[in-house]
């Protein structure tokens, strides 16, 4: 089965550098079948999980030897030296995962870009209060997602409810539709969303992968300690605290957003000093030289089935959110982006809230209330009926009574 890291780099290949499907079999290893599948498909495939052991686990530490002293060997060769007489394929797939270990890449050593080279992203956590709702701020909290485009140093920024992958990914997409085109390359420090540095190799996440293989681009992990990798970003995060912050307060999230959305072009028409001239000078000539968006967009947000509860409501980033109780019982379809969280029953709509930035919260539908208390009154069983009845109070003194005369009272 074809591997999602090989699948968005076939992609990639073939969309960013336009390659000849029979070069990028040869490159990768792969037949041309498979390559003209994962140009196909929609989606990255689906793994297994794969079986513990392999009959190349006692031949791995020759290999790590062999690849130390000669990283370049082919695995014809490797399997020549160690004797190898079993199928060649298993040992050449181990070979391509143990190879990178002595070929570490080093994408973030440039100083200058070219147009539609890269962009440098990162989160940025802004000092001051932002209200979320139900008595919660968001000060230091709700992070800022930024892009820099390398070569014309644009700006682009969204305030995001959370550092979650579902919430990361639909703002990165925001940024690159709002852009309206493709950077093809994105430049992230050790963000734990996107991947992470693991020895010598970087490992980028699933979600990433799947990213970036619909967008046919690279994702470049910053190696640790290496903040020269992404200075243009860093910059960007001083100059927003420097002229943005200052003398603003918020309403609440919405009103960051749009205070920031009319500030940016403001600050991408002010005159760069390392360029000697305005990011909307060079914004078209980067546009020019990116990729256009995919047909497909990325899956972003949150999508989920599940069977409705009886309580009928559905949690999404902590927050639980009421749905038509109609559906109890019933599949349905949870669909939740940065603005709007949406529920589908077999195709239709049963449930459409704002999204809640606040965390641990119940948002309730009014309608879903009147609907549930409905529902229940039908559902109430007959024989509870007579217990609404009135019963007499007999006074006190009548017990009195029965007790000084030891009888009954009439």
């Amino acid at each position: 089965m074809l591997r999602v890291e090989d699948w968005a780099e076939i992609r990639r290949l073939h969309r960013a550098e336009a390659m000849p499907i029979k070069a990028i079999a040869r490159l990768l290893g792969v037949s041309k079948n498979t390559v003209k599948a994962a140009i196909s498909s929609s989606g990255p495939p689906r793994y297994q999980r794969a079986v513990r052991g392999s009959i190349v686990d006692q031949v791995e530490p020759r290999l790590h030897e062999l690849l130390h002293q000669w990283p370049d060997m082919p695995a014809t060769v490797i399997a020549e030296r160690i004797g190898w007489t079993r199928s060649v394929t298993v040992l050449k797939d181990r070979i391509r995962e143990l190879r990178p270990v002595y070929l570490p890449p080093d994408p973030a050593s440039r100083t200058t870009y070219e147009p539609g080279e890269l962009a440098q992203c990162d989160l940025w956590f802004p000092d001051v209060d932002i209200p979320l709702g139900s008595g919660q701020n968001g000060r230091g909290k709700v992070p800022v997602i930024t892009m820099v485009a390398g070569y014309s140093r644009w700006i682009s920024g969204r305030l995001i409810p959370s550092r979650q992958t579902e919430n990361l990914f639909a703002g990165q997409w925001e940024l690159i539709r709002e852009l309206g085109t493709v950077p093809r390359a994105l430049v992230w420090d050790g963000e734990g969303a996107v991947g992470r540095w693991r020895g010598r190799r970087a490992e980028l996440t699933q979600a990433t992968q799947s990213f970036r293989g619909t967008l046919g681009i690279k994702v470049v992990l910053c190696k640790p300690g290496d903040p020269e990798a992404k200075g243009l970003v860093e910059r960007a995060h001083c100059y927003l605290e420097t002229s943005f912050l200052p003398g603003r307060s918020f309403r609440d999230p919405g009103d960051f957003n749009t205070q920031l959305a009319a500030w940016l072009p403001r600050a991408n028409n002010r005159v760069h000093r390392r360029i000697d001239c305005r990011p909307t000078e060079r914004i078209e000539a980067d546009r020019a030289a990116m990729l256009s968006l995919p047909p497909v967009a990325p899956a972003t947000g949150w999508s989920y089935r599940i069977r409705l509860p009886r309580d009928h409501y559905v949690r999404v980033d902590a927050n639980d959110y009421s749905v038509h109780p109609g559906a109890v019982g019933r599949i349905v379809q949870v669909s939740a982006d940065l603005q709007r969280v949406r529920v589908f029953c077999e195709g239709r709509l049963v449930a459409d809230h704002a999204r809640c930035w606040a965390r641990h919260q119940s948002l309730t539908d009014p309608a879903h209330r009147a609907a549930a208390e409905a529902l229940r009154r039908e559902h109430r069983p007959t024989w509870r009926t007579g217990l609404d009845q009135q019963v007499e109070i007999r006074p006190l003194t009548d017990y009195d009574r029965l007790a000084e005369l030891g009888g009954e009272v009439a």
